[in-house]
């Protein structure tokens, strides 16, 4: 045996995780020189190797939820996280001019991939997996269902308001709102498939789409001012750099007796770059804030209503988005190849592991700008 075979196998054990087991979640080696690319890489040598068909795993978020759970990225990290915290300390990732990357390298990879992926509604965030009696929920469209519904419930929409969403993705969110509640409404996207898509959705509903970076909101003529706005799993792409810019923008387009409602995913421990194999591969320039990062850029600018954690229901999003992708391969076009499929495979498990191990959270926050008179009670 190898000292590196031998060093590999010993990082495993800590996690429970055996080379070349019987258990769903002991991994298989097809090419030994994984163990010197996952020792001198890491989580981007882990991930590319699966991509390259080194290695394999009956349960691959089985494997990979006990390395968290045993906190193996800590202990292997690779070189790769020490240049992305540099890069991320020198340079502002999320700038203007680089907003749009995320828009073209990842949500415009294909509406068919999307469509198969997050079933009857668009919707690329977690789920609620119960309804408003707080009863479980069974199946995908209902959770998003349930979700969406809760957005509009916290922020209280009432017809003939205007309401603002801030990425505002394929355009079910504010159609939900404006069909269910009555309501007008502004979407921004950076995605230019997204943006498409959502004028085509909300045809014949006052809704506005518009292909735009977030930070040119509420500077052009007039004042434009909104009765509620919500974010909902945008955050991810803003950076801690341009964190204390984003609620400012939020403020500046509210009311003094607006609401604003943000759904992020969240982490535990405040960083300033994201996991190397994600950033490469799926979503660039991105990182996950923490509660402490939040509450900094947030200070002054808002009264912090409610702040509401469902991170385990990702899991169980995940797990319906994996199973629904799996099963549409066979009619997805040709160019999501055999790479590209372990690819997704990998992202899609690797995020259930995060929250399955309570690494990664699930945050739903109600702000004010001047507090709710007599307090804000909140819908669950």
């Amino acid at each position: 045996m190898s000292a590196l075979r031998s060093r590999v196998e010993q990082l495993l054990s800590l996690a429970d995780v055996r080379l070349d087991g019987d258990r769903p979640w002991d991994l298989h080696v097809d090419d030994e020189r994984f163990h010197a690319r996952v020792l001198s890489q890491g989580s981007l040598g882990l991930g590319e190797s699966y991509m390259d068909g080194w290695w394999r795993v009956p349960s691959l978020d089985g494997m990979l939820y006990r390395m968290l759970a045993a906190d193996l990225d800590q202990r292997v990290r690779g070189i790769g996280v020490a240049i992305d915290a540099l890069r991320a300390r020198l340079t502002n990732l999320q700038s203007r001019r680089r907003s749009f990357q995320v828009g073209e390298r990842h949500y415009d990879l294909g509406n068919d991939l999307y469509r198969a992926m997050l079933g009857k509604r668009l919707v690329y965030s977690c789920g609620y997996w119960r309804d408003r009696e707080g009863r479980p929920l069974d199946d995908l469209d209902d959770a998003q269902e349930a979700k969406l519904d809760l957005v509009c419930r916290k922020l209280g929409l009432q017809p003939g308001m205007k309401v603002l969403d801030i990425g505002c993705g394929w355009g079910e969110a504010l159609k939900f709102a404006a069909e269910r509640y009555g309501v007008s409404g502004v979407g921004v996207t950076v995605s230019r498939e997204q943006a498409q898509f959502a004028r085509e959705l909300c045809a014949g509903l006052p809704i506005e789409i518009r292909l735009q970076d977030y930070r040119s909101l509420g500077t052009g003529a007039g004042d434009e001012r909104f009765d509620r706005a919500f974010s909902l799993g945008m955050f991810e792409h803003v950076g801690v750099k341009n964190y204390r810019t984003y609620f400012e923008v939020a403020q500046r387009c509210l009311g003094d007796d607006g609401l604003f409602l943000l759904h992020t995913i969240g982490t535990n421990r405040s960083v300033r770059h994201t996991d190397p194999w994600i950033g490469k591969y799926i979503f660039p320039n991105s990182m996950l804030p923490s509660a402490a990062q939040i509450a900094n850029a947030s200070e002054g600018l808002f009264v912090l209503e409610d702040w509401h954690n469902f991170g385990a229901d990702y899991d169980r999003t995940l797990q319906a988005w994996r199973a629904n992708v799996e099963r549409a391969w066979p009619q997805l076009d040709a160019r999501y190849d055999e790479r590209f499929r372990r690819m997704w495979r990998f992202y899609l498990s690797a995020s259930m592991a995060t929250f399955r191990s309570r690494h990664s959270q699930l945050w739903q926050l109600v702000l004010s700008p001047r507090g709710v008179p007599g307090g804000y009670v909140a819908p669950r």
